[in-house]
């Protein structure tokens, strides 16, 4: 059975920088499209990025939302079967829990719902 483990959050103050990392069990991830979620007090969960599988056309596409773009990369290595989200320049508005999110199939989607299987969330907090 898939299990992800999120780990790398905390607390920093803006302009900071954490990693973020999500280790997956029970499954190879290396053809499905890995994400990054956020999800805020009170707010709808967010996509932040996301990376392409490898299906030997589009491997490893990233993708980020208009808010993170220039300040986050995501990552992936595939032989630790493990997602990060680098994140630099950290804002007050980029508190969150952080989840990630495999969807079972090379491609990334808009849609949240269609992310098969979650992690249990990080928290990071950025405060001066």
């Amino acid at each position: 059975q898939l299990q992800l483990v999120e780990s790398g959050g905390g607390s920093v103050q803006p302009g900071g920088s954490l990693r973020l990392s999500c280790a997956a069990s029970g499954l190879s991830l290396d053809k499905y499209a890995l994400g990054w979620f956020r999800q805020a007090p009170g707010k709808g969960r967010e996509g932040v990025s996301c990376i392409t599988g490898s299906d030997g056309k589009n491997d490893n596409i990233t993708y980020y939302g208009e808010s993170v773009k220039g300040r986050f990369t995501i990552s992936r290595d595939n032989a630790k079967n493990t997602v990060y989200l680098q994140m630099n320049s950290l804002k007050p508005e980029d508190t969150a829990v952080y989840y990630c999110g495999v969807h079972i199939h090379p491609r990334c989607r808009d849609d949240i719902s269609e992310y098969d299987h979650w992690g249990r969330g990080t928290q990071v907090t950025v405060s001066s």
